[in-house]
């Protein structure tokens, strides 16, 4: 029994089925996790080889770029070494050209054969030799000798717009008829001259790029104009800009618009003046956001002066908070579609600014809303980044030609011309820019103009203009003519037009008769445009690019009080390096020397002549940094001047009341508050109701038992010595030459007025000078 039980212990017992599964799932599980581990490490693998594949990659492809970029880089040298090197910019505008191009030619606006393009302008386009330049031949404008002035009516100009019907005119009329009307229409009228002013950077310039489809406003240094510009719109292209004005009921009769456009800063006054004085209608630009300004003010005088008719273009609606704009729009249109909080705020902006023209003693309201046109100004929201409210402006300002203005856009064959610019141009020479507001001008026309040096006489060698929708005084391609008509921005080329003055008018002598009495005509301009330039032995050399710039930075001299001793027209040479050497030699101040050159290229041969005989050029193309430039040379000799001893007598002006007499002489000491102006050491001291009675020198200044070297007024009251002029002088005595009550003052002398403003100019206030005004009026100063 005992054995079998041992046995039957030492067998022991089976696994349960329930331990089998349990190994049977440890056993997968630990199968599994291989499996997973093997899958892992396998996924780092491939994304290793991946990740080293994909570097791999990137460095061919950055070699391929650095490869290409050199080639790209070889290439732009290569090709700027050969000349043919064109910017993005230049490309893009060469497609816009090429294609205002092919639609003008689709259009019969132009011929292949006018398009005229200058030597040397920067399209890299036309690289011959300037000897070889010839203009491309152009049709013969017949003309009849025998028919006097109606000759003029005959010169229906082909570069004229061909319209379609008028959108006004009836499906159920005779369409030859009424076209042929619109025809006859155009030979009656003239293009109206638009001029548009206003404030700087109000969007003048922008505007006109709008509608142009242009950039000249980013061309423009410091995005400023700086010169007077006249582009052309066609009547087709007016008809195409105003077609999404609702409810349109417009009839084109004329052959277009030219707006001329005019700078905004205060330093270009005449050129704003000058344009006016030419236009039938003016568009005065207002910053909505700003109101009315400096320049905005100025422009209305000009229009109320001139009786100028004008409408408002209240610009940059786009910059209101939310604004949803739509390209081009007319103005209600996009109003509607704002929301409701910035219709607010438009008409509250609108307000007031309506209310600014009201405190200046004008009527306005927006042209939608405007009771009576002839009494109220009309404002035109618009935006001249989207091209909103344009439709409306030129839809207004063509409405009020059209019928307002109706007799004085009738075309007169006797000629009014003025000239606007005179400018160099590579491959042309010098050009002049004419408005021509009425009559005819024609090649080998015997013209006759104002110039510096007395009236110029010449034959038009060429007529251009620029391509339709272009600015005049952008470079570019000119459509060559032999024959223009009124309304019409023209360059001339002639030979001798280099000292033209711009401003004045032209003149076509018909006859060598004639020739005599025309140029005694322009002589009297000539008087007139002379008294705003004073040649003075004492003074800058001034240079510029054109007239009108010229007479814009004289302007701006002479209220800066700068005087001018010469000027010039176009590029520095050597010979005005020697006219502002004179000074030099005439022994006047060292900051005369000093030529100011704006917007004009320096030869360098002027650099290397004005850097060995001391003559300064100071160069920028923008009038008032040419001023600060200038401000700051002055100064820096001054500055120069002072360290090296000169200057050191002038005596600054102060007033002084005793407070207490310390010491009664020997020396003088005593406690004074400054009334006026400003005490320094060394300033002489006088009895003020006695200038004569010179009681000493300052020797010190005290504040709080320490030496100060000045004290102006309301710093608290400083202990003064004083010391006699000279040895030889008679000791003073406080109490006995003068007492407690009396007031002191610096002894002021015509010389030390005169060291004060040539070397302390910028350390005196207004109230110094004011202070150095009354002693010279009460010591009697010359």
């Amino acid at each position: 029994m005992e054995s079998k039980k041992k046995t039957k212990q030492g067998k022991g017992k089976k696994p349960s089925n329930v331990a089998k599964l349990a190994m049977q799932a440890r056993i997968e599980a630990e199968h599994e996790e291989e499996e997973k581990l093997q899958q892992e490490a396998l996924r780092k693998q491939k994304e290793a080889e991946e990740e080293l594949k994909r570097q791999e990659e990137e460095r061919h492809r950055q070699e391929e770029i650095e490869k290409r970029k050199k080639e790209r880089k070889e290439k732009k040298q290569e090709m700027k070494r050969l000349g043919l090197y064109r910017t993005p910019q230049q490309i893009e505008n060469d497609r816009k050209d090429e294609e205002a191009k092919k639609r003008f030619l689709e259009l019969g606006l132009v011929k292949t054969s006018d398009i005229v393009t200058p030597m040397g302008l920067p399209d890299g386009r036309n690289r011959k030799k300037r000897e070889q330049f010839k203009p491309k031949p152009v049709e013969e404008v017949k003309i009849e000798e025998n028919k006097g002035e109606d000759v003029e009516d005959d010169l229906v100009s082909e570069k004229l717009p061909k319209r379609k019907k008028s959108r006004a005119i009836s499906e159920n009329s005779d369409g030859t008829n009424e076209e042929k009307k619109i025809e006859e229409a155009k030979i009656r009228y003239k293009a109206p001259i638009v001029c548009i002013l206003g404030h700087v950077d109000t969007g003048k310039t922008k505007l006109l790029d709008k509608i142009r489809r242009t950039n000249v406003q980013a061309s423009e240094a410091g995005g400023i104009t700086q010169q007077i510009g006249a582009t052309m719109f066609p009547a087709d292209a007016i008809e195409t800009l105003t077609q999404k004005l609702p409810n349109l009921s417009l009839s084109i009769d004329v052959p277009g618009l030219l707006i001329i456009d005019t700078p905004g800063h205060e330093s270009f006054s005449n050129l704003r003046s000058r344009g006016s004085s030419l236009c039938n209608i003016g568009i005065l630009v207002v910053d909505i956001m700003h109101g009315l300004e400096n320049q905005t003010i100025e422009s209305l005088s000009i229009f109320k002066t001139k009786n100028i008719p004008f409408i408002v273009a209240l610009n940059k609606i786009d910059r209101l908070y939310e604004w949803s704009p739509s390209k081009d729009e007319a103005f209600l249109t996009t109003f509607n579609k704002q929301s409701g909080h910035v219709q607010s705020e438009f008409m509250r902006r609108a307000k007031e600014t309506i209310l600014e023209f009201n405190h200046k003693g004008y009527n306005a309201a927006l042209y939608y809303e405007n009771p009576d046109p002839e009494e109220y100004i009309s404002l035109v929201p618009t935006s001249a980044i989207t091209g909103e409210g344009i439709p409306d402006m030129l839809g207004l300002i063509l409405n009020i030609a059209q019928t307002k203005l109706r007799s004085s856009i009738i075309y007169q064959p006797k000629l009014e011309a003025t000239v606007m610019e005179v400018k160099t141009i590579e491959g042309l020479g010098t050009t002049i820019d004419v408005i021509l507001m009425n009559g005819v001008i024609k090649e080998d026309d015997n013209i006759i103009v104002s110039g510096f040096n007395g009236p110029i006489s010449t034959r038009v060698r060429a007529l251009l203009t620029p391509m339709p929708l272009r600015e005049m005084r952008v470079k570019g391609e000119y459509l060559h003519h032999k024959a223009l008509r009124a309304s019409m921005g023209v360059k001339i080329s002639a030979q001798g037009l280099d000292h033209t003055m711009a401003g004045s008018p032209l003149f076509i002598a018909k006859n060598e008769e004639e020739i005599p009495r025309l140029q005694e005509e322009v002589q009297k301009e000539i008087t007139e445009i002379f008294k705003s330039i004073n040649n003075k032995d004492k003074g800058v050399h001034v240079q510029a690019s054109t007239v009108g710039s010229l007479e814009a930075l004289l302007e701006f001299l002479k209220q800066s009080k700068i005087p001018v001793s010469s000027i010039n027209i176009g590029p520095v040479f050597k010979k005005d390096i020697m006219k502002a050497q004179t000074q030099i030699e005439k022994g006047n101040e060292k900051q005369y020397a000093t030529v100011m050159a704006f917007d004009v290229k320096i030869t360098p041969e002027a650099q290397e002549y004005a850097d060995s005989c001391g003559v300064k050029i100071i160069s920028d193309n923008i009038i008032f940094h040419l001023f600060d430039r200038f401000t700051k040379y002055v100064e820096d000799i001054r500055k120069q001047e002072r360290l090296e001893g000169k200057g050191k007598d002038a005596v600054f002006p102060c007033l002084l009341k005793i407070v207490e007499i310390v010491k009664n002489s020997d020396p003088i000491t005593l406690r004074v508050d400054v009334v006026d102006g400003v005490l320094k050491v060394g300033t002489p001291l006088c009895i003020h109701e006695k200038e004569d009675l010179i009681i000493g020198k300052v020797e010190s200044i005290e504040l709080n038992d320490e030496n100060i070297e000045l004290q102006r007024p309301g710093q608290g009251s400083v202990v003064i010595k004083l010391k006699g002029l000279n040895p030889e002088q008679d000791a003073y005595e406080a109490g006995r030459d003068f007492e407690e009550i009396d007031e002191l003052s610096s002894w002021i002398t015509r010389e030390s007025i005169d060291l004060l403003k040539d070397y302390y100019r910028d350390e005196m206030t207004m109230n110094d000078w004011k202070l150095v005004k009354a002693f010279k009026i009460k010591y009697e100063i010359d």
